[in-house]
């Protein structure tokens, strides 16, 4: 195995070690999502009063996609995909105190640091990507985005599952423990590992940059927005305490579909290429994000049909979760392709970051609607706000160009 690995170009050297630190990030940061919904629901705690301990892990992810991009220029992505892993294991030792001292203001700190240590390693990992594959290959650089982006929604629908296990099994504090102490061996591998001066721009960003010039990330990120928060508004919060309280299913059941949903969804984003004319040689453009998106916008509005009409409340769910997650992973696998592939080459993380900080801006709206509409409306409601977001999505999509330009800002 050792030798395989060194006879591995350095590029692709550098690719397996990024993609590694991102899968066991995204383990604990699904784990602990599910740990935290389901340990709290248990609690007594109302649907908005859950949505709201994940309000500071939104609002920080917003700030620190936006700040990430420009440090990760300056610093390098090395440092900032280490910062996040070094955050990410405090904000689960934070968890880890008594119960008596696990109050709502606590858990909302602790979940502000792993918001900024998921932003952190998501951007690094995603910009680094840009960084190794030459602007020339643009469907290889497709299909790495494809397999980076699907991978880590798999190992996080496992995360889902850890989640709900290590609740079972070790109660609370023992799951954040033994999460910490593996993530920190990660982040020990990763400082000895991972390639200095990565992604650092050849001149100093200034703070000005901070903000997209171009017209193509300014759309797409506009598009994303609306794309994540019409997932987050009845995925985040609403489902799983659906799916405990008015379904009756125990923590194994939630977090082991969850679970499962993720790891589906994760392995379509992985083939997306495919789905989308790789095999003909082509690369998707705008206008592939704007018919995907637009065979999306009508899923959710036909789930919330089904579930006020007078059908098998389980089956209609069920199926059409499963048909959503499908064309979701395509549309979620486009976007992230198109984003590293309108960066700018030199100080790529600026506009993945913006990018990302539109992504996170539609999380934080989609899990506060999550718990405020379930908690006055139900879950239906839920899923015609889901549907209206896509279709703003798509709208926006129509801007996009119809050819993306590779290494152009």
């Amino acid at each position: 195995m050792l030798q395989r690995l060194s006879r591995l170009s350095p590029e692709v050297r550098q690719y397996l070690l990024v993609t590694g630190n991102y899968w066991a990030f995204t383990l604990t940061d699904g784990a602990l999502r599910m740990l935290v919904v389901l340990h709290f629901h248990g609690l007594g705690y109302s649907p908005l009063q859950i949505a709201a301990l994940f309000l500071f892990y939104e609002i920080f992810g917003v700030v620190t996609n936006l700040l990430g991009g420009w440090l990760g220029a300056r610093l390098g992505l090395n440092r900032t995909m280490n910062i996040g892993l070094a955050l990410q294991v405090a904000a689960l030792l934070m968890l880890t105190v008594p119960a008596a001292l696990l109050t709502v203001p606590w858990v909302m700190a602790a979940q502000a640091l792993s918001g900024i240590a998921k932003d952190l390693n998501k951007m690094s990992a995603k910009s680094a990507i840009k960084l190794l594959v030459p602007d020339t290959q643009q469907g290889t650089l497709y299909q790495w985005v494809a397999v980076l982006t699907g991978s880590k929604n798999a190992l996080k629908g496992v995360g889902f599952f850890l989640g709900g296990l290590l609740l079972a099994l070790l109660g609370f504090a023992g799951a954040v423990l033994a999460m910490a102490a593996l993530l920190a061996l990660i982040w020990v591998a990763s400082l000895l590992l991972l390639k200095k001066d990565l992604g650092k721009a050849s001149r100093k960003p200034k703070f000005r940059d901070l903000l997209s010039k171009s017209r193509a990330v300014n759309i797409l990120s506009g598009a994303r927005l609306f794309l994540f928060g019409a997932r987050d508004v009845w995925f985040v919060v609403a489902l799983p305490v659906f799916l405990a309280s008015s379904l009756g299913w125990d923590f194994w059941q939630v977090g082991g579909f969850l679970a499962l949903w993720v790891i589906g969804y994760g392995i379509l984003q992985s083939l997306a290429p495919w789905v989308t004319g790789k095999r003909s040689g082509r690369v998707p453009d705008g206008r592939a994000a704007l018919l995907w998106a637009a065979g999306l916008a009508g899923l959710p509005a036909a789930i919330a049909l089904g579930l006020q009409s007078s059908l098998p409340v389980a089956p209609v769910l069920i199926g059409g979760l499963l048909l959503f997650g499908a064309v979701f992973a395509v549309n979620s696998s486009l976007h992230s392709y198109l984003i590293v592939s309108y960066a700018k080459q030199d100080g790529v993380s600026l506009d993945v970051g913006f990018y990302y900080m539109s992504n996170a801006m539609g999380r934080l709206v989609g899990t506060l609607l999550s718990g405020w509409v379930y908690q006055s409306y139900g879950l239906p409601a839920c899923l015609w706000v889901s549907s209206a977001f896509v279709l703003l999505a798509a709208l926006i999509s129509i801007g996009l160009p119809r050819h993306a330009a590779p290494g152009r800002g």
